[in-house]
């Protein structure tokens, strides 16, 4: 079929009816999605076909190649591997802020390329948004320029990578196509190969905050995104990891934005939060060849946290993108603080059970810090902190949740869902595993 007679319509139809397109139509539908010719309504029904029928490997890695293809590709000259970690998202999930400058303190070079908040999770851009002055989407020059100086640089997709994952990643937000793993797959991997690694850590969550709530679904997109990024070339592990109850006991942009700074800063340092990050980080380092197994790369990584490297790398990424040189030293200074805060509060004395992560999401998209349709913008300021967490024993009137809004009325709403997804009981339940399970190597 030539580029003439080539019409988008068909590779729907026959991923409707269970028929792959052949590798090249595929291909020649990414190029439609990336220079105009396939419109809004046709990626969608594009995407519903995806995923309720499927693809098979050679699918993925067709649709992956294509979407990688649909711009630039980098090459390095550094002399340190590139390294990355991507999140499959979750509720509290600041790790790239801290994961990427303490890979950078520990010899690593990271040119992270992160999206916006899809569904009830928050968006690594969206974070970075919050601070004053940081370009979250520069031009390739000022990415390299920042990668060299930090060893690290963490940015959206620019108009020269991967642009096609980048207009279906805006549409699978507001069409319930998210959790696809063909999509995820190819979404993840195409902005991954376009940044030009020399290895990956895959952080897939499990659990009721994550996109893949059980264990079951979370492992086969694990082995769905190993399974291709090594078919393409790239060395790739992934750790399943909890997402039961939110990673941090924060959630929102600018309040995720000070979490991460204070735990840079040395706070927190005995969290579950400080644990996964040494454990992806630990994994990145082995597999860059900057420590001889995933145990000694945790024991660098939290080093790092301790002496202050990390905060050091953090500082001179947020400065080389234009954001403020002080932002370790004054954070609260630049981030802009909601008007209005409430208390969520235990009912009844006990110990916390169950969280419904998801929920907790949901509640900050409500304040304002998620967005509904594409194009909607965020309030920065909105979210939740002071989360307590699964095992806690409480009292009545214990803080459950510290609420960020931009005005009473939406605090209402908000306290009222968020103590709605936290279940009391009397018996303390056991611990969540933090690390479910490694696929690859």
């Amino acid at each position: 079929m030539s580029e003439a007679d080539f019409l988008p319509q068909e590779v729907i139809r026959a991923l409707r009816d269970g028929q792959e397109p052949a590798s090249d139509d595929i291909a020649r539908f990414i190029a439609g999605l990336t220079d105009g010719r396939v419109g809004e309504g046709q990626a969608a029904a594009f995407a519903m076909a995806v995923f309720f029928r499927g693809l098979s490997r050679e699918g993925r890695v067709a649709l992956t190649r294509a979407m990688t293809e649909s711009g630039r590709v980098l090459a390095w000259d550094l002399p340190g591997p590139i390294l990355d970690k991507h999140s499959t998202g979750g509720v509290g999930d600041c790790i790239s802020l801290a994961l990427a400058p303490a890979v950078a303190a520990c010899g690593g070079y990271v040119p992270m390329i992160s999206g916006r908040g899809l569904g009830h999770t928050g968006g690594t851009l969206d974070k970075l948004d919050s601070i004053p002055g940081y370009v979250s989407q520069p031009g390739l020059d000022a990415f390299r320029k920042a990668v060299r100086e930090a060893g690290c640089a963490i940015i959206g997709q620019t108009v020269d990578l991967a642009p096609a994952d980048r207009r279906l990643y805006a549409i699978r937000d507001v069409t319930a196509t998210v959790e696809s793993i063909d999509l995820i797959t190819a979404s993840i991997l195409s902005k991954k190969l376009a940044a030009g690694l020399d290895g990956l850590v895959m952080d897939v969550k499990t659990g009721s905050g994550a996109f893949m709530p059980d264990l079951a679904g979370s492992r086969a997109l694990a082995q769905s995104i190993v399974d291709v990024a090594e078919g393409a070339g790239l060395p790739t592990r992934a750790l399943i990891t909890d997402m039961d109850e939110p990673l941090a006991p924060v959630a929102g942009n600018a309040r995720e934005v000070a979490f991460i700074i204070a735990y840079l800063k040395g706070a927190h340092a005995d969290s579950r939060f400080h644990a996964v990050n040494c454990a992806l980080g630990g994994a990145m380092l082995a597999l860059g060849g900057l420590a001889r197994d995933t145990s000694e790369g945790e024991a660098m990584i939290a080093r790092a946290i301790a002496s202050g490297a990390s905060a050091e790398r953090f500082a001179r990424m947020v400065a080389a993108l234009g954001g403020p040189t002080d932002m370790v030293e004054r954070a609260e200074a630049h981030l802009v603080a909601a008007p209005v805060m409430r208390d969520v509060t235990a009912p009844r004395a006990g110990y916390i059970a169950r969280i419904a992560t998801r929920e907790i999401g949901l509640a900050v998209v409500a304040l304002g810090g998620g967005r509904v349709q594409p194009g909607d913008g965020i309030d920065h300021r909105v979210g939740v902190d002071a989360l307590a967490g699964c095992g806690a024993k409480v009292d009545a009137g214990t803080i459950l949740a510290r609420v960020h809004a931009r005005d009473e009325e939406t605090a209402r709403t908000a306290c009222a869902r968020i103590l709605a997804a936290f279940t009391i009981a009397d018996a303390q339940p056991g611990p969540a595993a933090l690390v479910a399970d490694r696929i690859g190597g």
